[in-house]
């Protein structure tokens, strides 16, 4: 299982070209350490979910906690939808021997008239959000109760979290080295409270440290290029290939 940034994804297309069975993100791609405890979190949907709302604009059904591509002229259509691919996350979660947690930012999103994390804005107007910079402390629980919800279907599951190398340029490059740093100082918090059940893979520092030619990246110079991608998933398999031994 693999949840998190797109990120996530890449590694996930290169774990099933192995063949191993991975699925990844099955509401959609999750940046920071709270969306990613909502998902786990969210057992099923009711009638009266407040996470479900109405888009005048497009006339149809949306939920705050997935993907624009879950969405449905009718409400109990969409909830019939979300619970569908909530359980069969819970149910593969059953079988997961191993998770991949990738954190792309500490910013998350709020809906302002309820305070409620939202893990898509769903293109909705920006006044209806407030922007959150989670600290190292909120972090840390966030990913403390994902963990205990992960382990909760399976005890003996192993926890790979890794930092995306993806630069956020729409914060400003201090800003996101600020979250970068504040992830980084979190999960280390975390490995070393779970040492024998949770690692860490350093896709950040490979990127930053080691990759740090332009030629590394593709053409909008934030994301790693297809090479860089191989590079980074080449050290990850060779630690998969050792914890195998």
């Amino acid at each position: 299982m693999l949840l998190g940034s797109c990120f996530a994804q890449n590694v996930g297309e290169k774990l099933r070209t192995e063949g191993y069975d991975a699925i990844v993100n099955p509401l959609g791609t999750l940046y920071n350490p709270e969306s990613i405890r909502i998902t786990v979190s969210t057992p099923r949907l009711e009638q009266d979910t407040n996470l479900v709302f109405y888009d005048p604009a497009m006339q149809e059904w949306r939920s705050w906690i997935a993907n624009t591509r879950f969405r449905d002229t009718d409400r109990q259509a969409l909830i019939n939808q979300l619970n569908t691919q909530l359980q069969d996350l819970s149910c593969h979660l059953r079988q997961t021997t191993h998770c991949i947690i990738t954190l792309g930012t500490n910013v998350c999103y709020r809906l302002i008239d309820s305070d409620i994390t939202v893990t898509n804005c769903q293109r909705q107007p920006a006044r209806l959000f407030r922007e959150h910079r989670m600290e190292q402390s909120e972090c840390i629980a966030s990913l403390e109760s994902t963990l205990c919800q992960l382990w909760t279907h399976n005890p003996e599951m192993k926890v790979t979290i890794t930092i995306s190398p993806y630069r956020y340029l729409k914060y400003g490059l201090h800003a996101s080295q600020l979250s970068k740093a504040t992830l980084l100082l979190a999960v280390d918090q975390i490995v070393s409270r779970h040492p024998e059940r949770v690692n860490y893979f350093p896709s950040y520092e490979i990127m930053i440290d080691e990759l740090r030619d332009y030629r590394y990246y593709t053409a909008d110079t934030l994301h790693p290029s297809p090479e860089a991608i191989e590079i980074i998933w080449d050290r990850y398999k060779k630690q998969i290939d050792s914890h195998a031994d």
